[in-house]
């Protein structure tokens, strides 16, 4: 599964910053994944990262929100259809600053 040129909205984040309000572009080049992110919480965020198999993926991430924080996390995730055929992501995550707290996200692929 490839993410490149994918963009994903958040349906699951109950610990984390992004919401339904930040949408998530994902290129992807043979294993090598980048990606940026804005919107809800979050002014401007980059990824970069790597699957490491068919469906499961390691990111690291950062961020500027829009108070001024800046946040760097990791990630490790996997890629699965919904029964749509849509692309959906799940990670458990950790901020790699500040609180160092963490949780689990969902996304879902906007076409």
């Amino acid at each position: 599964m490839n993410l490149n040129d994918k963009k994903f909205l958040t349906i699951e984040n109950k610990s984390g910053l992004s919401s339904n309000e930040t949408i998530f572009h994902y290129f992807q080049n043979e294993n090598i994944i980048t990606g940026t992110y804005k919107g809800g919480a979050i002014s401007e965020g980059f990824i970069v990262g790597k699957q490491i198999e068919t469906s499961k993926i390691e990111l690291l991430f950062q961020c500027l929100t829009k108070e001024g924080e800046l946040k760097v996390g990791e990630s490790k995730g996997t890629i699965s259809k919904d029964q749509n055929g849509k692309l959906k992501l799940r990670f458990d995550w950790n901020w790699l600053n500040g609180d160092l707290s963490g949780g689990t996200s969902e996304y879902i692929e906007v076409k």
